[in-house]
């Protein structure tokens, strides 16, 4: 029995043992890791297993409003220019005396050197008189002022302290202070007046225009331009940019246009818009004198059809000296100047012209061009003019 016992029990243990390797091997199997898959990352950089779906992104949904309706689209406009206030005349006077007396000089110290001699011989007088041909005051005048400092100097017995004055006289004499230097731009019976501006291309005649129209703003009137010289498209454009600038209204036609018809056109808007004066830049073609006759006799006798010209001013070079003198004459045999505008009297100029332009057709220097500026136009002032001449 005992026998019995102990196999049963042995074969028990045995039992035991395998179950319990058996338990073993299956806990030991469960706890083996498993192998990491295959990954890539998507854009966002989130790890995507190979063989699954991508998932899509997608924004929530927005959430609609109602369209606001469209404003109306208005149209784009220019800025309005910003207009410029020219200077006064008292202004332009002062500037005149300062840019004279730097540009005109040397005529002065000159004849005062030879005149504050101990002794004025013949050899002085002469110098004298060559001093005075080389600042273009022309051979007439020249002669008739060297006669009265003789005089002045010899007979009345004035010494070298008092050459000065007696040259301020004389000079002042020669360019004759009597004469009536007031532009004539006033109508009558509710016309306006007009000034027609003659001159060859070159003198600065366009500029000459836009500055006038600057002088006459500046005196609070109304001034309307006419761009008469039809045959060069750079003059019509000039003149409208100077009328812009002061906000002066400028009648022009297409290139080649008739000009008696655009200066026709001119005073007929002035005369209804009740402007004061309406100014007309002409034609400067100086090759046919019987062409240039014909054309600006043309545009005076359509203007007068409106309103008379009340003043005709010839724009002259300084520069161009005695050479100007030839064209003075052709223009006033043509029209009936009134007044004279010297325009670059700054520089090179010689202030001998003044005199010699004068004597030539009788008629005033109204006006003198000293710079580029837009308001370097200034009233001729025989006072300051002279003084000027003599530093």
């Amino acid at each position: 029995m005992e026998a019995i016992a102990i196999l049963i029990l042995v074969i028990a243990l045995v039992g035991v043992a395998l179950v319990a390797t058996v338990t073993g091997l299956v806990v030991t199997r469960r706890r083996k890791p498993a192998p990491l898959p295959d990954t890539h990352t998507d854009v966002l950089g989130t790890p995507v297993e190979d063989g699954a779906e991508p998932v899509e992104l997608s924004s929530p949904p927005a959430t609609l409003e109602p369209e606001a309706p469209e404003a109306p689209v208005e149209p784009e406009t220019a800025p309005a220019p910003t207009l410029e206030r020219p200077e006064s005349t008292a202004s332009r006077l002062q500037r005149l005396r300062q840019r004279l007396a730097g540009s005109q000089g040397a005529l002065g110290r000159g004849l005062l050197a030879l005149l504050s001699r101990d002794r004025l011989d013949e050899d002085t007088w002469e110098s004298i008189e060559d001093t005075l041909l080389t600042a273009d005051i022309g051979v007439g005048p020249t002669q008739e002022l060297v006669d009265r400092l003789r005089t002045r100097m010899r007979v009345d017995g004035a010494d070298a302290s008092q050459a000065r004055e007696v040259l301020r006289e004389e000079l002042l004499a020669l360019v004759d202070p009597s004469m009536d230097r007031r532009l004539q731009v006033s109508g009558e019976d509710g016309r306006p007046g007009v000034v027609l501006v003659v001159g060859v291309n070159g003198a600065g005649k366009t500029t000459t225009v836009g500055k006038i129209a600057r002088i006459l703003v500046a005196e609070d009137r109304s001034v309307v331009l006419g761009a008469a010289d039809t045959f060069r498209a750079a003059a019509v454009e000039q003149l409208a940019t100077w009328g812009e600038r002061v906000g002066v209204d400028v009648v022009r036609g297409p290139e080649g246009t008739d000009p008696a018809s655009v200066a026709f056109e001119a005073v007929k808007q002035g005369a209804s818009e009740c402007a004061d004066t309406v100014i007309v830049d002409t034609a400067g073609r100086l090759q046919n004198k019987a062409g240039l006759m014909d054309e600006l006799g043309k545009v005076k006798r359509v203007i007068e059809k409106q309103a008379p010209v009340t003043e005709v001013l010839l724009v002259l070079d300084a520069t161009t000296g005695q050479n100007g003198m030839i064209q003075a004459r052709v223009f006033s045999e043509v029209v009936d100047v009134t007044g004279i505008v010297l325009t670059k009297l700054d520089g090179s100029a010689k202030g001998g012209i003044v005199v010699a332009v004068q004597r030539e057709l009788g008629v005033p220097v109204k006006l003198v061009g000293l710079g580029e500026g837009p308001d370097d136009l200034a009233p001729f002032d025989s006072g300051a003019f002279v003084d000027a001449l003599l530093g």
